[in-house]
């Protein structure tokens, strides 16, 4: 019986820490760049864009494309940060988890 008790308050302190490394991450302001860094989006921990800034020297009425790929870029590298980040103060907490 003791040994459930235990186990119980184990799972409680984990589920803490867990939470606040949750909430760490939403608080956490991830910068995505493009090449030269003409672009940039600013997202929150979860995964909300806060801002997009565009240099205006890489605004071309004729090459639409080339800035679509550089907001795209922008974001998903921003995305990518917040995976990383996430995987790495999260992960502790499944690993050996049979799911």
């Amino acid at each position: 019986m003791m040994n459930m008790q235990n186990m119980m308050k184990q799972a409680q302190k984990l589920q803490k820490q867990m939470q606040a490394s949750q909430e760490e991450i939403a608080n956490t302001v991830f910068v995505g760049k493009s090449a030269q860094e003409l672009v940039t989006a600013e997202f929150s921990g979860d995964r909300k864009l806060k801002s997009l800034n565009i240099k205006p020297d890489v605004i071309d009425p004729e090459d639409a494309e080339t800035l679509q790929d550089m907001v795209a870029d922008a974001v998903n590298d921003a995305l990518a940060q917040i995976e990383k980040v996430t995987e790495q103060k999260l992960g502790k907490f499944t690993k050996g988890l049979p799911f």
